[in-house]
């Protein structure tokens, strides 16, 4: 079980492990979960210089103050200088804030940036990497109800967006219904009645 709002969701197994053979229009049967998680910080190092080792060494600090990064990101660099976004949970921003001020003088970085008005919002489901689609629905959704996608993190089982925190409920939400969440799925060769009372079994 998944909790979407402090209400529980439904999370089917997914229906389509591996490569999929089945068509765009069902990449839900890969997505078993909605989430959202309000508890992040974006830490955003303006003017970094583009040359090996500067990012092993900012982010070596940040291990070495125990401190734990979930999403980053690199701008294009530009005149040999570049952007690195990265997020920690927000109970670690003080911390964050001290190292990186003191790396950040250390290798030359021009600014360290806060932005406390984020939530990272997943999907999650075994098999997402073998199947089209799923992306697709994902920032099509989003950009249905307005709401703009500052990072994108992606993985086998897992892709993660970071929007405005008062957009992540109503991001997850929209996401919720169009993964048909909302809804008990049929298994293949079974009957729908047998599938829905196995269900409500649960």
């Amino acid at each position: 079980m998944m909790r979407c709002l402090n209400w529980p969701v439904w999370a089917p197994r997914c229906l389509c492990r591996g490569r999929s053979s089945l068509p765009r229009n069902t990449a839900w049967n890969c997505v078993r979960g909605v989430s959202a998680d309000k508890d992040e910080v974006k830490i955003t190092l303006a003017g970094v210089p583009d040359h090996p080792g500067v990012a092993a060494r900012l982010f070596k600090d940040l291990a070495g103050a125990s401190i734990n990064i979930d999403m980053i990101v690199q701008n294009i660099s530009a005149q040999g200088m570049t952007d690195i976004s990265f997020t920690v949970p927000e109970e670690d921003l003080a911390k964050t804030r001290r190292v990186m001020q003191t790396a950040a003088k250390g290798v030359g970085v021009h600014a360290v940036n806060v932005d406390a008005d984020i939530a990272k919002v997943s999907i999650v489901g075994v098999g997402m990497r073998g199947h089209s689609g799923v992306a697709f629905q994902m920032f099509k959704t989003l950009a249905e109800q307005g709401v703009n996608i500052l990072m994108i993190s992606t993985s086998e089982i897992k892709i993660s967006v970071i929007v405005r925190k008062a957009l992540a409920d109503k991001a997850m939400i929209a996401l919720h219904k169009a993964f048909r969440l909302d809804k008990p799925r049929v298994a293949r060769g079974k009957p729908a009645a047998k599938a829905k009372a196995k269900v409500r079994q649960k």
